[in-house]
């Protein structure tokens, strides 16, 4: 390659990177200004960094085979600033690529025709809803996680408040509240909390990128009254696990300032298993407690959705490959469940799983079909779901990926499926991933009606992105996704 070569690549990429640099405020404020979510197929362009956008911007080339350069998407969103437009989430890389396909030609011209629905402000059915109280009553690794989503997204005007979270008390308030806010705001997996966190002791808050949270000391929900903090009407999202039953779960309502409930565990008896995507419609005004059933189960229930919708499923295993939990002993040492007592960081740990039989929950024509394994392995984050299935059509792995590929960029369940087509991916690449499940392309094998698919999944973020999608359905938060293109 020549030296003038060389230079121009290289000018290339410094023009790519002052693009993307102007990219990042016009993207701010359309969120926080007029509540628009950009994204790049699917991915959030918020709060993104340069490096995060240009590779936005490659991973384009991967699922639609055409290089999207940054100057198109960046006049797709100067265009946009220039609107006026109403509450949505646009696609900018869907609108680019649909834009090239024409040909080119007047972008105010294109987007006033593809975003007619939100141009020149607020429509009706852009979106819905009213500010909800949210109270998070336990604070481990979902509930710092779910707080961490809820900030973020109070930025753009969101309908969800994160008023508070409920804790036991550990005796020196001071020292707990300041601990409380060292694991919010340094993570060993997830990272560094993007933004600013401060504690005022007399209050009993917590300061989060200007968020007030109360934290409420309270050993059972009995202790609690949520209007002495003016916090009212609110859902509770219970983390601790301990009530996985409409008894033990109804005590949060019996609290005043508290009108509904949301687990973040499988619900036993008569209580639905909402896995958002797939049967979140079936939640009424008149469902005062629910459950975001679990990581697996939302991981894997998306993906069955479509494939028995296009192929039919008449029998399968699901076999889960899990990192370990707190709920298992860090070296060996007594547990009321089998095997869980063995070392979580130095063994695997053959366990059972009860997703499989959740699947029927929320998805009714597949019931009494799939059995289900766990293995719990040494590492502390992101699981495997590998679904091997018996299929009423035939089929082989190139048609069944790019089936999986395309349900995953133009269909309703963009935000539960992800895919990915590498051979070098591993689990630690999906640490962040804010969808239920993620194919893993070059791991599947499919032959005649034999198929079996491989999804990755972040059982911390990527769940508690969901369970935030059911808070927001919960409390009739919607947005238009724009522009309508369908599978």
């Amino acid at each position: 390659m020549s030296q003038q070569t060389l230079e121009n690549v290289f000018q290339e990429w410094q023009s790519n990177e002052a693009l993307a640099e102007q990219i990042i405020p016009l993207v701010g404020r359309l969120y926080r200004q007029n509540n628009v979510v950009a994204t790049m197929f699917g991915r959030s362009l918020i709060r993104r960094s340069v490096i995060r956008i240009l590779k936005d911007h490659r991973f384009v080339r991967k699922i639609e085979g055409t290089e999207l350069s940054v100057q198109e998407t960046f006049s797709i969103i100067k265009a946009m600033c220039e609107l006026n437009l109403g509450p949505a989430h646009v696609d900018v890389g869907k609108l680019a690529v649909m834009l090239k396909k024409q040909g080119g030609g007047d972008v105010e011209a294109f987007l006033r025709k593809e975003l007619h629905e939100i141009v020149d402000g607020y429509q009706p059915g852009a979106s819905t809803g009213e500010p909800k109280d949210v109270v998070l009553y336990g604070f481990g690794r979902i509930g710092r996680l779910l707080a961490r989503i809820l900030v973020e997204k109070a930025g753009g005007g969101s309908l969800l408040r994160l008023r508070a979270i409920v804790v036991r008390g550990r005796g020196d308030v001071a020292k707990d509240l300041e601990k409380r806010a060292s694991l919010l705001r340094r993570d060993s997996v997830h990272g560094p909390f993007e933004g600013t966190i401060s504690v005022d002791v007399e209050a009993r808050t917590l300061i989060v990128n200007g968020n007030v949270v109360q934290v409420i000391y309270a050993d059972s929900p009995a202790d609690v009254d949520y209007t002495q903090y003016n916090i009212d009407n609110a859902v509770v999202v219970d983390n601790t696990g301990m009530w996985r039953d409409e008894a033990g779960l109804g005590q949060h309502l019996e609290c005043k300032g508290a009108s509904k409930a949301l687990l973040t565990a499988p619900g036993k008896d008569n209580i639905k298993n909402i896995v958002y995507g797939i049967n979140h419609d079936d939640v009424t005004e008149n469902d005062t407690i629910l459950s975001a059933a679990s990581c697996t189960t939302n991981a894997i229930v998306p993906v069955l959705k479509v494939l028995n919708d296009e192929y039919g499923v008449v029998t399968g295993h699901v076999e889960t490959v899990h990192a370990y939990t707190n709920d298992q002993n860090l070296i060996d040492n007594y547990h009321k469940g089998d095997r869980r007592g063995r070392s979580a960081a130095l063994n695997m740990v053959l366990t059972e799983t009860g997703a499989a039989k959740a699947v029927a929950k929320a998805l009714p024509e597949l019931d009494g079909k799939l059995t289900g394994n766990a293995i719990r392995v040494p590492t502390p984050n992101v699981s495997m779901a590998i679904l091997n299935l018996t299929l009423d059509k035939e089929t082989d792995a190139e048609a069944l990926n790019e089936y999986l590929r395309r349900m995953s960029i133009n269909s309703a369940y963009q935000k539960q499926i992800d895919f990915v087509d590498s051979p070098e991916v591993v689990s630690s690449d999906f640490v962040g991933n804010r969808h239920a499940g993620i194919v893993d392309a070059k791991a599947t094998i499919a032959n005649g009606n034999h198929a079996v698919v491989y999804v990755w999944y972040d059982n911390e973020f990527g769940y508690s992105c969901q369970v935030v999608r059911i808070l927001q359905h919960m409390s009739n938060v919607s947005f238009l996704k724009l522009p309508r293109v369908e599978s």
